[in-house]
């Protein structure tokens, strides 16, 4: 009895200790983007005295946040609809078909997916000035592609070899298309796999910086992440409105990961456990 009152202390110690680590920062950035600016460089009070939430009112009021936003938002899912249009045919392709050189496809997919972005900033930067995309979301979402397809075609190839061959045959005697096999079998027995394939890939163009940073010079195409890196000023630099910055660019994606924890849980552990 002693011995499990331990390891449930123990437990939920580690557990407490991981989630202080994840909600640590994004907590701080909470409280200093309700402090008033007076007590921004002050400690005590760690909690604000009185809560204010001028610098998130200064945010929503500074011209072009909402336009950033926005241009954000279009990234984030243009990149996902690139991702989902290219990546699942070719995953079905892949996992359903008897294709040659299946193994060295996904195993090359792999290695491009382990390249750091900086190893092909500079050529995809020469290759959008000369196609004249440079500074435009196009080319954002175009330099997202490049590191979101391997990763999604390698993941949902995995969860398309899951669904059992029977079920691709049996419709395929019956006079199915690849694509009608793809539209009613496939996807609707992967949509888990696939929803959380989105939303990761989502969450990855929405936090991208290296990219979005480098092919934009201006506010019409800049991103979040940018925007929020250039929010110094020349005097000083303001802290509460960066804070309050960060947590208005971090609402979205926690949003849409508890709308759909259990359907990214589900997707995510399909296939872990084998009959």
């Amino acid at each position: 009895m002693t011995q499990s009152i331990l390891f449930r202390l123990l437990f939920v110690g580690a557990i407490g200790l991981v989630l202080s680590f994840v909600l640590g920062p994004f907590l701080w950035q909470l409280v200093t983007a309700l402090k008033p600016t007076g007590q921004l460089t002050e400690l005590p009070p760690l909690l604000p005295h009185p809560p204010t939430w001028r610098h998130f009112a200064a945010v929503l009021a500074s011209p072009g946040f909402v336009r950033i936003t926005l241009n954000s938002l279009i990234v984030a899912t243009a990149t996902v609809l690139v991702g989902f249009s290219v990546g699942i045919p070719a995953s079905y392709a892949l996992a359903k078909l008897n294709l040659p050189g299946r193994s060295a496809v996904l195993g090359t997919l792999l290695c491009l997916s382990m390249f750091p972005q900086i190893s092909n900033v500079a050529p995809l930067y020469l290759l959008f000035i000369t196609l004249g995309i440079r500074d435009s979301l196009l080319a954002v979402v175009l330099a997202h592609a490049v590191f979101a397809l391997p990763f999604a075609v390698w993941t949902l190839t995995s969860f398309f070899r899951d669904i059992p061959d029977d079920l691709y045959r049996a419709a395929r005697v019956d006079g199915c298309s690849h694509l009608g096999v793809l539209r009613h079998v496939v996807l609707p027995l992967a949509a888990p796999g696939v929803l959380s394939v989105g939303l990761l890939v989502f969450i990855f163009s929405w936090n991208e910086f290296l990219y979005a940073l480098t092919l934009t010079a201006s506010e019409q195409s800049r991103t979040l992440p940018v925007a929020i890196a250039l929010f110094p000023g020349l005097q000083e630099i303001p802290w509460g409105e960066i804070a309050a910055a960060s947590v208005i660019a971090t609402v979205p994606p926690v949003l849409l990961m508890l709308i759909f924890q259990r359907r990214i849980v589900s997707g995510l552990t399909a296939g872990a456990v084998k009959g």
